[in-house]
């Protein structure tokens, strides 16, 4: 059995994730939706924890991620921040939080922060949704953006194959890294593009990249925690690595206690009052 041992005790910030990359020190993230799997998810030492809109997915059994709300994004990432300690939680706003205007993005960006006690948003898009950035930045809310495949634009994309394989998409994707660095975000968040556009975005820019499907030139790792433990077992790209198969172990769990139940064997005397 394998453990890591976290070196430094202090609690995570956008400051500390910048001194990582100066250090070529890698970057780990992975997602969590509710208090408990936060609580794990933050001892076992990550250093970013997202409260990613796959909640849609994975908690809700929407195929996309466009159903989710603002209001449900706000109860997850607060029984998230409940759980998390040490981690540095980022929550994404939802489809239609921030598109129409950087008004509109603003104010759901702030209720994130007082709601859910957040520490920063992420938002998917480059130079189309610029200036809502910025405006949210300008209040003084931490922004990680995301580039590559976006599944908020799943229906513009009909598809989530690989993304940025023609020069003229890569050449956008550069563009829109640099014109987010510029704008003040803290990271980005590479999705599903091929490997070296990805290295050479990493080394392009000063803030830490975060790659998913994006290879190992990326500055950090996000994967969605439900997948990396084999509780989801009908979602296998190539980028997955699944470290558990729970989905084996919960239900083999559960199918011992049904058997208990029903041959009278739980609860048995020391088990009652």
């Amino acid at each position: 059995m394998s453990t890591y041992t976290v070196e430094d005790p202090r609690k995570v910030t956008t400051r500390r994730l910048a001194e990582m990359k100066a250090k070529g020190e890698k970057i780990a993230m992975l997602t969590a939706y509710d208090y408990s799997m936060a609580r794990l998810v933050d001892e076992a030492g990550m250093e970013v924890i997202l409260v990613g809109d796959s909640a849609s997915n994975v908690m809700a059994g929407n195929a996309t991620t466009l159903p989710i709300t603002l209001d449900q994004m706000i109860d997850y990432a607060r029984s998230v921040t409940n759980g998390a300690k040490r981690a540095l939680v980022v929550c994404d706003m939802p489809f239609g939080s921030y598109q129409g205007n950087p008004l509109e993005a603003l104010a759901s960006a702030i209720r994130i922060m007082k709601e859910s006690n957040a520490e920063a948003v992420k938002l998917e898009g480059g130079a189309e949704i610029i200036d809502s950035i910025r405006r949210i930045i300008s209040a003084g809310i931490p922004v990680m953006g995301h580039l590559g495949l976006t599944p908020q634009s799943i229906n513009k994309f009909g598809t989530y194959a690989v993304r940025a394989r023609e020069e003229a998409e890569a050449e956008k994707l550069i563009s829109d890294a640099l014109l987010l660095e510029e704008a003040g975000c803290f990271a980005v968040v590479l999705e599903k593009i091929p490997a070296d556009l990805a290295t050479r975005v990493s080394k392009a820019l000063s803030i830490p990249t975060i790659g998913i499907g994006a290879g190992g030139g990326c500055d950090g790792q996000v994967l969605v925690l439900q997948d990396m433990l084999g509780i989801n077992q009908g979602f296998s790209p190539r980028f997955l690595r699944r470290y558990a198969d729970l989905a084996t172990t919960i239900k083999d769990a559960i199918g011992s206690y049904i058997t208990d139940v029903k041959s009278s064997d739980f609860p048995n005397e020391s088990e009652q009052y």
